[in-house]
């Protein structure tokens, strides 16, 4: 069976998992896939108590996981907004209809600490704080936010009408990302967001370097390549690489293709492949931001 015609045989969540296939050549059949995406069940250690829509937890050693969707489901991202072969093979490639896709934060519950990784984009319709509420959080019992980059789809959860909304929150930000976005003129035009977030947050403010180690054991990774100074996490077995893909389904088979707003193709598509590498030598799931549900991925 063809690909294409294979990934219109199963629901969406299990496209994105189905289409990236197993690190061992096997696969789950596609209802599998589609019942552990719809049960939030699968070989991690997951948390199966009941979550609303667009929650789905998970357990990685001592740490607890959850991807909360920051959108309406169902989001499809064009074959058009990848580039890197012609359009012919990237729509031969694709499922039909667009690549799924996602807006999503992720909360790392570990050693009695709340992380928020990302905010999503805090549109009137964002789904991040209903999301807390109905884990039993409220903003400000997050204790730290880890930024994996600038864009606004990313930190704009940070601000509500021109007021930080975590007031307890430590930041932390990639060096390389805040002085490419505070000082590059190639960013002028495209840096009020980050500036006023930045700023109203200057007191809990820290900027780390890629290999630190963060509040919670986390290790921060650099994946820059979409963004100068873009980063990744590490949870224990789980890797959380932000925009390292925009269309899994699609980029995870073919890392050679970007999205059009990558802001350095050619270090995206080293990005895309050295985290891949890294997360399949060392046993890990794949977590990222535009991920379609479960918002993990375990084999591919």
């Amino acid at each position: 069976m063809r690909r294409r015609e294979w990934l219109r045989s199963v629901a969406s969540a299990a496209v994105l998992l189905a289409a990236t296939g197993c690190a061992n050549g096997s696969k789950k059949s596609g209802a599998d896939v589609a019942s552990d995406a719809a049960e939030g069940t699968g070989t991690s250690g997951d948390v199966r108590a009941a979550l609303p829509d667009g929650v789905v937890s998970r357990r990685f050693g001592s740490a607890k996981i959850t991807w909360i969707r920051d959108n309406e489901e169902g989001q499809m991202r064009a074959n058009q907004m990848f580039v890197g072969a012609d359009s012919t093979r990237i729509a031969q490639w694709a499922p039909e209809g667009g690549v799924p896709t996602a807006i999503a934060a992720y909360l790392v519950e570990v050693d009695g600490k709340r992380i928020l990784i990302d905010t999503a984009n805090g549109k009137p319709d964002s789904r991040l704080l209903p999301g807390l509420a109905a884990l039993g959080i409220q903003p400000e019992a997050i204790d730290y936010i880890y930024i994996t980059h600038f864009h606004g789809d990313h930190l704009g959860g940070m601000m509500k009408e021109g007021a930080p909304v975590f007031a307890n929150a430590q930041v932390y930000v990639s060096a390389p990302e805040y002085d490419a976005w505070m000082t590059s003129p190639a960013l002028a035009g495209r840096r009020a967001q980050a500036e006023a977030t930045m700023r109203a947050y200057e007191a809990r403010l820290r900027k780390f370097a890629f290999g630190d180690t963060l509040p919670g054991g986390i290790l921060a990774m650099d994946a820059v390549g979409h963004t100068p100074g873009h980063a990744a996490f590490v949870v224990d077995k789980c890797l959380i690489g932000g925009d390292f893909v925009h269309g899994a389904a699609l980029q995870l088979a073919h890392p050679e293709l970007c999205a059009r707003f990558d802001m350095d193709v050619p270090k995206s598509v080293e990005t895309r492949k050295r985290l891949m590498a890294y997360a399949k030598e060392n046993g890990m799931t794949l977590a990222g931001m535009h991920l379609p549900a479960p918002g993990f991925i375990e084999r591919w």
